[in-house]
């Protein structure tokens, strides 16, 4: 597999391609790998490259060591709360999370969350954003919000409802139970589980076939799943005709045409 640097990076955020896929892993495992400013900033400006690159055909973010993202740092905000203030979190909230939170959502290319251990607090909320979630079977999922008296944030309370039920997202982020990996999959929070062992090769197996696969047709896939949930079934149907009509007009749409008529495996451009 091909290797090559992605700018971005830096020592709290480890940036790499492999096979047209930007690995993305938050190397903070001392902490978790909570987010502090620099772990946020850099996080910001690797999922911009990634969205903008067009050698790169899907995203993965991950977690060094035993843990995927346990959430902000809490301790950067220690001089407002000795002083007995609140941090200022609109402007915290608008200025890191929300960018990485549209980032993963929204970009032209499926995001996927390899969660390799602990999912909590805001890093529960990156996990949630992302088009799939691939776990190991250690891995847990918990909104720790409630425990110190904030509610949930970074796109958590619309992404949440809408994977699991509105039912079942109040009783996560109401009691604050741990999920573990077998209830998350069982309950639609995660996609796939594997064994920690079998975690790296399982997952290089779906990102290489994402990367491979029909990328513009992949994105209009996406933004229609995430745009038709609010909308009613007319709307719904105007936008597929007008997705498929675009996507009719890209090369990978006559690739694929031509290599079902040939009896082959189609060989996707991503164009």
């Amino acid at each position: 597999m091909s290797k090559r640097g992605v700018a971005g990076g830096g020592p709290e955020l480890a940036v790499e391609h492999r096979a047209g896929v930007a690995w993305l892993t938050l190397n903070r495992p001392d902490s978790l790998n909570s987010l502090d400013v620099g772990v946020k900033e850099a996080l910001i400006t690797a999922l911009e490259t990634a969205a903008g690159d067009h050698a790169v055909r899907a995203v993965a973010l991950t977690g060094a060591g035993r843990g995927f993202c346990v959430g902000q740092d809490l301790r950067e905000l220690r001089d407002a709360y000795d002083a007995g203030e609140s941090p200022d979190f609109p402007a915290l909230l608008e200025r890191h999370y929300a960018p990485v939170i549209r980032l993963l959502a929204g970009m032209a290319k499926p995001t996927v969350a390899v969660v390799n251990g602990v999912a909590a607090g805001a890093g529960m909320s990156l996990a949630l954003a992302c088009d799939l979630r691939l776990a190991a079977s250690t891995a847990r999922f918990r909104l720790a919000f409630s425990g110190i008296a904030l509610v949930p944030d970074a796109g958590a309370t619309w992404h949440l409802p809408k994977l699991v039920g509105l039912s079942k997202a109040m009783e996560i982020a109401l009691l604050g139970d741990w999920v573990d990996a077998d209830e998350a999959l069982r309950i639609g929070l995660v996609n796939r589980v594997y064994r920690i062992e079998e975690l790296a090769a399982r997952v290089e197996e779906v990102l290489a076939a994402l990367a491979a696969g029909p990328t513009l047709a992949l994105a209009g896939t996406k933004a229609l799943l995430r745009s038709n949930l609010d909308v009613d079934l007319d709307q719904a149907l105007a936008a597929e005709a007008q997705g498929q009509a675009a996507a009719g007009r890209t090369k990978d749409h006559l690739e694929g045409v031509r290599a079902f008529l040939d009896k082959r495996p189609p060989e996707f451009l991503g164009a």
